[in-house]
């Protein structure tokens, strides 16, 4: 195993995320899936968009979504605007 594993804590929410919205085990679903190999066509990544605003508490950007083909993609995604809302709150951790 790497000594910096790429699914952390965020990225396996975020897979959780998709596999609830897709009603398919989490296990299958990796940061190397992309869109197409999971069957995810643009009205599943609408949900999958829907879910982790609600989840993540975060807006994506329409151009952003355009954008997501993978799920590592997904994932650094939502990292970035967990990041930037996290810099944005005062007194956030």
């Amino acid at each position: 195993m790497p000594e910096h594993s790429e699914t952390d804590e965020l990225g396996a929410k975020v897979i959780a995320v998709i596999a609830h919205a897709q009603r398919i085990p989490p296990e299958s679903i990796s940061l190397n899936s992309t869109f197409e190999e999971l069957k995810i066509d643009s009205l599943d990544g609408i949900n999958i968009v829907f879910e982790l605003e609600k989840e993540f508490n975060i807006e994506i950007p329409d151009e952003g979504v355009q954008n997501l083909r993978s799920v590592s993609e997904t994932v650094a995604g939502v990292r970035k605007l967990v990041q930037e809302k996290n810099q944005a709150a005062p007194g956030a951790a």
